[in-house]
């Protein structure tokens, strides 16, 4: 996710695809939200953990919506997982607090 300015996410990372899937078919872009194994980072209303046994990752990580971007597809790799029910509402809510849709 380069280039980066300031306290942007970049580099080759793992991303949450928050585009809808009218969009994924039909769009070359794709919006995602940046992921984290820094999990030390401030615990903000915005983050949403992801438990890497569960998930298939490799580390602990965060999913940081506030860290929202719009890519070309052709930036993306493999696929590591599907986030279950109870995991998408938790980031639906974190980014209605980020988009400024709900109040905190």
């Amino acid at each position: 996710m380069s280039p980066v300015v300031g306290s942007e996410q970049g580099g080759v990372r793992p991303v949450l695809v928050v585009q809808n899937d009218i969009g994924n078919r039909f769009s070359p872009t794709i919006i995602v939200a940046a992921i984290t194994a820094q999990i030390q980072k401030a615990k903000l209303p915005t983050h949403v953990e992801i438990d890497a046994k569960r998930y298939g990752f490799e580390r602990d990580s965060v999913i940081l919506l506030e860290q929202i971007r719009t890519i070309d597809k052709q930036r993306l790799t493999d696929k590591i997982t599907q986030l279950d029910e109870e995991m998408m509402e938790k980031v639906d809510e974190a980014l209605q607090i980020s988009l400024g849709l709900i109040q905190f």
